[in-house]
C-alpha cells in the first residue's frame, strides 16, 4: 500500500529510544522528512546516521527537555526552522512513576501530569497554527492505560489525555486534521528492561498476554505510521491499544 507520505514534515518527540525511535525510522522510511526531539544528543545523533544510512533525508535534531518551562513553543519553532511546516506530530515523551501514597506531596502529581499531559496538550497547540495554516495535520499521542490498577499519578494524565484528544478531534477536523492515541501494551524498551526481570516479563506474557509476548516497539510504530498517512484520513478521535490482547475491556 501507497502510504503517500513522501514530501511529509513530522515531529517527533522522545524520539531518542524505543517507540518513539522506531516511529521516527519508520515515517523516515515513507519518505517523511522529520525533526527528532529528545534530551540526548548523543542517541539522536547516532539515530540520524541509521535514518540517511537506510536512504532517508537527514532528519533536524532538536535537544530539548520537555520539562522545561517555554519548551513546547520553543521547540515547535525549531521545528519549523528546520522542516519548513510540520505536517505530523507524533507526541512520544513522558513515562511513568512507581504507585505513591494516598499523602504524596503536590509535587510528584504536579511533575507527573506535567510531563504526561500538560506538555503534550501545549506543544500540539503551539504546532496547531501550522497545521491549520496548511488544511492538514496528524496528531498521534502515545499515551498508556487509564485503568487503574493502584494510585499513580500518570494514569489520570493518561486519562485526560484521552479526554482531550477525543475533543480536540472535534475542534481540528474540519481543518484536514486528525487526532488519535495509541496506548501501548507491554512494548520492549529501554525503561520496560530497568523495571522489569526477565522472569517477570517471561510469566506476565505466558499468563496474561494472548499473543504469549511483550511487543517490539516496531509493531506499534507501524499503527503510528498508518494514522500519520492520508489513506487514514477518517480515523480521528479513537484510542486504538497495541498491547498483545493485553487489556480486558471490551471497548
Amino acid at each position: 500500500m501507497d502510504l503517500q507520505l513522501k514530501g511529509k514534515t513530522a515531529l517527533v518527540t522522545g524520539a531518542s529510544q524505543g517507540i518513539g525511535r522506531a516511529i521516527a525510522k519508520g515515517l523516515a522510511a515513507e519518505g517523511v522528512k522529520i525533526c527528532i526531539a529528545a534530551r540526548r544528543r548523543e542517541l539522536l545523533e547516532a539515530l540520524a546516521k541509521e535514518i540517511v544510512a537506510a536512504g532517508g533525508t537527514p532528519p533536524h535534531i532538536a535537544v530539548v527537555d520537555v520539562m522545561e518551562e517555554g519548551s513546547p513553543q520553543k521547540l515547535v519553532l525549531e521545528a519549523l526552522k528546520g522542516l519548513g511546516q510540520i505536517d505530523i506530530l507524533i507526541n512520544c515523551a513522558g513515562g511513568s512513576r512507581p504507585p505513591i501514597p494516598v499523602d504524596a506531596p503536590e509535587s510528584e502529581w504536579s511533575e507527573v501530569m506535567t510531563l504526561n499531559f500538560i506538555r503534550v496538550r501545549q506543544l500540539t497547540h503551539a504546532a496547531l497554527a501550522d497545521m491549520i495554516k496548511h488544511k492538514w495535520g496528524r496528531i498521534i499521542n502515545i499515551t498508556g492505560k487509564s485503568e487503574p490498577d493502584g494510585l499513580l499519578a500518570a494514569t489520570p494524565a493518561k486519562a485526560a489525555m484521552h479526554g482531550w484528544a477525543k475533543g480536540l478531534s472535534r475542534e481540528v477536523g474540519q481543518h484536514g486534521i486528525t487526532v488519535n492515541c495509541i496506548p501501548p501494551g507491554r512494548i520492549m524498551s529501554e525503561q520496560i528492561r530497568r523495571k522489569y526481570t526477565p522472569e517477570f516479563r517471561a510469566k506476565q506474557s505466558k499468563e496474561e498476554i494472548p499473543i504469549g509476548r511483550y511487543g517490539e516497539p516496531e509493531e506499534l510504530a507501524c499503527l503510528a505510521v498508518f494514522l500519520a498517512s492520508p489513506v487514514a484520513g477518517y480515523i480521528t478521535g479513537a484510542v486504538m491499544p497495541v498491547d498483545g490482547g493485553l487489556r480486558r475491556y471490551a471497548f
